[in-house]
């Protein structure tokens, strides 16, 4: 178990700046309070929130020093998908600084008005989890946005012919087998708030889909219907499950409890439906379909009711929706000749292109997506920060991986 200490901020003398102001001449003063008026108003600050215009917000910059090695580099890696730049001292808008000899120390500055954002201690577990707990609280301290680094996915990996589903920390280290059937699987998705998982597995000779406890290991099937049962999507409440199933005939949307209780068909199309993905407040479920022969995404009410196409102007073929937790967007892949990752506000209108890739699946923050990238005949996972389209890739995995799924 990690615990983190406050430590006292030396704020007992005037700043260095506020001795000069003490010391010198009214004129000297006004300059001084001027040079520092017009530099704070230059700051660029990323408000609390989310973002308004996917792609178009400038990174939070900020130097690190004191940190060496693996602790440096995990660091940069974790800030830099959360929005963050690492700059030359002149340039920065925060200064982080400390040390990490066995335990890890840390200190956040704002470099204008030099007042102290994080004073903090870390110790327990390894290094790497301390250097994953100090940049969650920087990214809370600095931005007000909730920190990921501290978080799991769960994956499709593919190797010799055979898949599994593994879970590793969101960079892609600490990868763990969940299953080991060499069996194909498929779409692993997390139970909300519980160490589990749900996943198409043909284990038994045919799509079903299964509850999978990580801690205990157990597994239920949720759906083993006739016929394909794909894509399990859990409510955010834990309590059910959207999935697609072809029982009475082409793909449509369903939904039952997390025990496969209660079954309710939604959607009545000869056209495919695929990837449900549910609205944070559990109301809507929105997924990829045909209509007409083409592509988009819709959604309906968890409870039953009448289809809504959501608009995505701009971009053709959307499919493999995931809705952000902050309910305002949705992420999808298009296909214009190759795969494009592309959001839109959740009530639909212009899409943003931002990355060529597929499947994303938002972080908690609302702000990081997962997702694949193609390259050497082989798929890959890479993290987007879609406010300022940073991309940096996970630790690389033997295999090939897919269908992330990032734990909330």
């Amino acid at each position: 178990m990690m615990h983190s200490s406050p430590c006292p901020a030396a704020a007992s003398r005037p700043s260095a700046a506020l001795r000069i102001l003490l010391r010198a001449p009214l004129a000297a003063c006004l300059t001084l309070v001027c040079a520092a008026a017009v530099a704070q108003e230059s700051t660029i600050v990323i408000p609390p929130g989310g973002f308004d215009k996917p792609g178009q917000t400038p990174p939070i910059k900020v130097n690190i020093s004191g940190f060496s090695g693996e602790v440096n580099t995990v660091l940069n890696f974790d800030l830099y998908v959360m929005g963050f730049i690492n700059v030359p001292l002149p340039e920065a808008q925060y200064l982080v600084t400390g040390s990490a000899g066995g335990n890890l120390q840390g200190v956040a500055t704002d470099a204008i008005n030099k007042q102290v954002r994080l004073n903090k201690a870390y110790s327990g577990g390894s290094l790497r989890k301390q250097v994953h707990a100090f940049a969650d609280d920087l990214a809370y301290a600095l931005s007000g946005d909730k920190g990921i680094a501290q978080t799991r996915i769960a994956f499709k990996n593919e190797r010799g012919g055979a898949s599994e589903i593994q879970i590793a920390d969101f960079d892609g280290f600490g990868v763990r087998a969940v299953t080991k059937d060499g069996a194909l699987v498929s779409a692993p998705g997390w139970v909300p708030g519980k160490l589990a998982l749900c996943y198409t597995s043909y284990r038994l000779n045919n799509p079903d889909v299964f509850h999978h406890d990580l801690s205990s290991g157990a597994r239920t099937a949720i759906a083993r219907y006739s016929g394909s049962n794909l894509s399990p999507a859990v409510s955010p409440d834990g309590r059910k499950v959207a999935l697609i199933m072809s029982k009475d005939g082409s793909p449509d949307v369903y939904v039952c409890n997390l025990d496969g209780s209660g079954l309710i068909r939604l959607t009545r199309s000869k056209e495919d439906e695929s990837s449900p993905c549910w609205s944070p407040d559990g109301k809507w479920i929105c997924f990829a379909a045909k209509q007409g022969g083409a592509r988009g995404l819709f959604k309906i009410p968890s409870s039953g009711g009448s289809l809504q196409r959501i608009s995505t102007a701009g971009v053709s073929n959307p499919s493999e929706p995931d809705w952000s937790p902050d309910g305002k967007w949705i992420a999808f892949t298009a296909q214009m000749g190759g795969f494009e990752i592309c959001v839109v506000p959740a009530s639909g209108g212009s899409a943003t292109l931002l990355v060529s890739g597929e499947d994303p699946s938002w972080g908690a923050n609302s702000r990081t997506l997962i997702f694949v990238k193609r390259g050497g005949g082989s798929r890959y996972l890479s993290l987007l920060d879609v406010p300022t389209k940073q991309v940096k890739d996970a630790a690389r995995i033997s295999g090939s991986s897919s269908q992330p799924s990032w734990a909330r």
